[in-house]
């Protein structure tokens, strides 16, 4: 396909891709009922399946998973031999904590100097208003897709309960893909189309230090004593050197980034670092 007609098509829909995303950001759709009504993670996965169902995809239909969110889900068969490609991201958000605090309205879509602000607007909601203007971009300009499609829009990835993952174990069919394009990162900057190939990992532990059978007067028994906090923190400090590279047995760090490079200046600027604090690790930011 020409570039050409493509981009026009993407440019003709920028206007509807603004309306679509306002009405999905006005979701408060935090996946915690003891923050808000789960009415609005519903009302946002039937507003997702509504608009996929718009854009010709088949089986949609809405997963009740484990943890008692639901998943969206829509596929649709491509050509003989082509492969299938998943699109995956959430419609779920971070609680908005003090919206007084918010230059604007949290679930309302605001431009500010040429950028669309809102809880979501980029995490995930903007990102599932991507994959909807593509679609409707190759239609316009192509009348169809080359490749065969399926959908997972996710309701609970911010809450970390892993409904998705333990129904997706249970039906592992549901993800069977050629590729997966996971429409949960950003644009490495403004004006520039980036595909982001990994991210730092985390792995969550429960660590439990037990030194005294009960609490002790600090006064009588500190100092000689035992301290379990202190232990923990003596622990959790030999993770890293005094550099702060990483100190594990096992991880190294002699590995070489080959992708597009970060100044620190400009890290420096994007994790808003104090002036007169140094960042942690040796070598280039790319290279930790």
């Amino acid at each position: 396909m020409p570039q050409q007609p493509l981009a026009d098509a993407v440019r003709s829909l920028m206007d509807r891709a603004r309306t679509d995303l306002a009405e999905l950001v006005a979701f408060r759709s935090v996946a915690d009922p003891r923050q808000f009504p789960v009415e609005e993670c519903e009302k946002a996965a039937h507003w997702v399946a509504d608009a996929f169902t718009a854009e010709g995809l088949t089986g949609v239909r809405l997963l009740d998973t484990p943890d008692g969110t639901q998943s969206v889900y829509a596929e649709l068969p491509g050509p003989a031999g082509a492969p299938t490609v998943l699109l995956y991201s959430h419609y779920d958000v971070q609680p908005p904590l003090a919206e007084d605090e918010w230059l604007s309205p949290a679930f309302e879509l605001t431009e500010r100097d040429g950028r669309w602000y809102g809880r979501g607007a980029a995490d995930c909601k903007g990102n599932i208003l991507m994959h909807l203007t593509a679609l409707r971009a190759l239609r316009q300009a192509d009348g169809g897709y080359p490749v065969g499609l399926k959908i997972i829009v996710e309701g609970s990835e911010e809450q970390g309960t892993g409904g998705l993952e333990r129904y997706a174990e249970a039906h592992p069919e549901l993800l069977t893909a050629d590729a997966i394009v996971i429409g949960d990162t950003g644009n490495f900057a403004a004006g520039l189309p980036t595909v982001t190939a990994s991210l730092r990992g985390m792995t969550v532990v429960d660590v439990s230090v037990r030194t005294l059978a009960g609490n002790l007067h600090s006064g009588a028994f500190g100092g000689a004593a035992p301290d379990a906090l202190q232990a923990l923190v003596k622990v959790l400090a030999s993770l890293h050197d005094e550099h702060g590279d990483v100190a594990v047995a096992g991880l190294t760090t002699d590995q070489t980034w080959t992708g597009v490079q970060y100044p620190d200046e400009q890290f420096r600027a994007d994790a808003k670092v104090l002036d007169g604090v140094a960042l942690t690790g040796t070598g280039t930011v790319a290279d930790r």
